[in-house]
């Protein structure tokens, strides 16, 4: 069960009792033991179904479960529940490790890659090395595995990585970008699992944390395509103006020049035996919020799954939504919930520790109109590097728009916020799905 802390306090009033309940719901609703319960399971007849596709079990010798990210445990022990003895082998890279069960779980870092999640990618690599075509890979594909599966290149150091994911992230990249640079550092991601697995079935689980579901992002897309090149991954550095060491960049000219193999494109043959389901995603969360302010006698409007940008701007988008709905009753009327999900972006500046959350949080509050709630968080419950999942807000929160405006300039919004009684703290979730955000206008 999801907790929120200090949340009596927080649901001050009617319209943040409801945003802090459409919260709490939305992120049970992406929970992996949940998620995995109502869309996976083994028939009477011994075929694995996921959704509406079947695996036929009866061809195949060893079951081996594989994969990262921030879902990845609670997908582990799901599948354990599911599938019992008939998994053979696995291992997981993940931050928050439980008990190894059948699934060995490994720990790793995010969003900066580290050696323990080095390690346990080694370990991933020498199980899918020793599949055949009468083994079925399932793949554990959920938000963070980007950072918690690093397997550096030849020539590419963990070091290198690091520094190279930690500049992106400070310089504001948005996932596809960061992820098309680390596609063609690593040998695990951009279709590196599928390779690698050849020529066994590989049955992608995902956990979608990436706005319209492009599985070639998702985690770097290890069990994916990919149609970006070096290329690309150079010109990503340049547009963020990013210097990387020396082996990155000395590997992506090497690439870019056509002297190392890009990654596997659509039309190769390695995915013949490949097939991803996506079976969570934002709308899984914005859905489950939906119900839950319908239910309270609220009319709902789902803005959009797929907000992105720097997320002080964004803010104003609903900002302007809350507006519209007071003058005109456009695009709904009052009183109604407004959804929207998708991942924002936070350049980080000053001596903050940033938070698109909390920015789009802040930004929002400086110009909400009278009676509009708005909560906002990452629904892995960390918001960016900060501790924190995310804030809720309202036209009451900011007391001092210069000082707010400061905060938002040095990255402080979580400082701003912290001393106001704003920020929404719930620990790891256990799941990522992107961030949920929910305004009510009274």
């Amino acid at each position: 069960m999801v907790s929120i802390e200090n949340e009596a306090a927080l649901a001050s009033t009617g319209g943040r009792e409801t945003a802090l309940a459409c919260i709490r719901a939305g992120i049970e609703a992406a929970r992996p033991e949940r998620v995995v319960a109502e869309s996976v399971h083994v028939d009477e007849e011994e075929r694995l179904r996921v959704g509406e596709a079947t695996y036929d079990l009866s061809g195949v010798d060893r079951i081996v479960v594989v994969g990262g990210g921030k879902a990845a445990d609670g997908v582990a022990a799901a599948l354990e529940d599911v599938l019992g003895d008939r998994i053979d082998a696995g291992a997981i890279v993940t931050p928050d490790a439980g008990d190894d069960g059948r699934i060995e779980r490994w720990h790793g870092e995010h969003p900066v890659p580290s050696q323990e999640g080095v390690e346990g990618t080694d370990r991933i690599l020498d199980l899918i090395t020793e599949t055949d075509d009468r083994t079925l890979v399932l793949a554990i594909i959920t938000g963070g595995a980007s950072a918690l599966l690093p397997s550096p290149a030849e020539g590419i150091s963990l070091d290198d990585l690091q520094t190279t994911t930690d500049a992106l992230l400070n310089a504001g990249a948005e996932i596809g970008d960061l992820n098309a640079v680390r596609k063609h550092l690593s040998t695990i991601k951009g279709g590196g699992l599928v390779e690698l697995a050849a020529p066994a079935r590989v049955v992608g689980l995902v956990f979608s944390d990436v706005v319209g579901n492009d599985l070639s992002v998702i985690a770097s897309g290890p069990t994916a395509p990919d149609e970006s090149t070096y290329q690309d991954a150079l010109d990503v550095l340049k547009r963020y103006d990013v210097d990387p060491p020396a082996p990155v960049r000395d590997r992506l000219e090497q690439g870019a020049a056509g002297n190392l193999p890009e990654t596997p494109r659509t039309d190769d043959p390695v995915f013949d035996r490949v097939r991803n389901h996506v079976i969570a995603d934002a709308f899984t969360a914005m859905d489950a919020a939906r119900e839950v302010a319908e239910d309270r006698g609220y009319d709902t409007c789902i803005l959009s799954s797929s907000v992105r940008g720097e997320a002080r701007e964004a803010a104003l988008t609903h900002v302007a939504v809350a507006e519209e709905i007071g003058a005109t009753g456009n695009p709904a009327e009052a009183p109604v919930v407004v959804l929207s999900g998708g991942e924002a972006t936070a350049t980080v500046r000053g001596d903050g520790v940033g938070g698109p959350n909390a920015d789009f949080a802040l930004a929002a509050a400086v110009e909400l109109p009278e009676s509009t709630t708005l909560a906002c968080v990452d629904t892995d419950g960390h918001d960016g590097s900060s501790d924190f999942a995310g804030a809720i807000v309202d036209a009451d929160t900011v007391d001092d728009v210069r000082a707010a405006r400061r905060a938002l300039a040095n990255s402080n919004a979580y400082g701003f916020l912290g001393g106001r009684g704003a920020v929404l703290s719930t620990g790891a979730t256990g799941t990522n799905v992107n961030d949920i955000r929910v305004m009510v206008v009274e």
